[in-house]
């Protein structure tokens, strides 16, 4: 038996271990429960029990029918992939969305967010290992996005977020958490009034240690706070 509760307090201790290890403090890092597949007992479990606060969904569909559901106060985010046409419904259900990757993305989300009276909250999703499977925004094309989101008021972006590739070990993930900090520090002279590049959303299961070490302020933990999924 699954002690889901129990899970997410060791992630928490080892998220403080890990942001003391650099001088960080753990209060600054956000640990959002990637519960893609995971019943409602499981998140209001980790929510209750374990003292969770921000929950992560990968698909619109699966996060609207868990939503209904749960009536604990919940921060959800989309960390999955987000195509067009299902924008309306992510700014309605989402306190923010990880994976802004398109002009034309940007502009639905203002869009929406201009018809629903919402300040739309994301990040910008960059794919730093070129990967052709994975959705994502190359480094070069960061800058002309921020151009466009500028002149978008009903949307904020707030940082970056990232996947590395595979990699044998947590150590391979380091220098693309690296490299995000550095895209992070390098874009951060593009301060608009809806340009505030603060948050690094990388770092899971795997690897979230040496996020946290490489600047992470939100990690997306699955499998260490609800097991194997099933």
């Amino acid at each position: 038996m699954i002690d889901i509760a129990a899970n997410y307090n060791r992630v928490c201790d080892q998220v403080a271990t890990a942001a003391q290890r650099c001088g960080r403090r753990a209060e600054d890092i956000t640990i959002v429960c990637a519960a893609k597949t995971q019943s409602v007992k499981a998140i209001e479990t980790v929510l209750i029990a374990g003292g969770a606060s921000d929950i992560g969904e990968n698909y619109v569909q699966e996060a609207r029918e868990k939503i209904a559901q749960i009536s604990w106060p919940v921060i959800w985010h989309l960390i999955g992939h987000l195509q067009r046409n299902k924008a309306k419904e992510a700014v309605r259900l989402f306190t923010l969305i990880h994976s802004l990757d398109t002009g034309a993305l940007a502009q639905e989300l203002h869009r929406q967010g201009e018809k629903q009276g919402k300040l739309v909250r994301a990040l910008l999703e960059v794919n730093l290992g070129g990967e052709q499977t994975k959705s994502g925004i190359a480094p070069a094309q960061i800058e002309p996005l921020l151009e466009t989101i500028a002149a978008l008021p009903s949307l904020r972006v707030e940082g970056f977020m990232t996947i590395p590739p595979p990699g044998p070990d947590a150590e391979a993930s380091r220098p693309y958490f690296q490299e995000l900090a550095r895209l992070q520090e390098r874009y951060s002279r593009f301060q608009t009034a809806n340009v505030n590049l603060r948050e690094l959303s990388m770092g899971m299961t795997d690897d979230y240690p040496v996020a946290i070490e490489e600047g992470a302020t939100i990690v997306r933990i699955g499998r260490a706070i609800f097991g194997e999924r099933q």
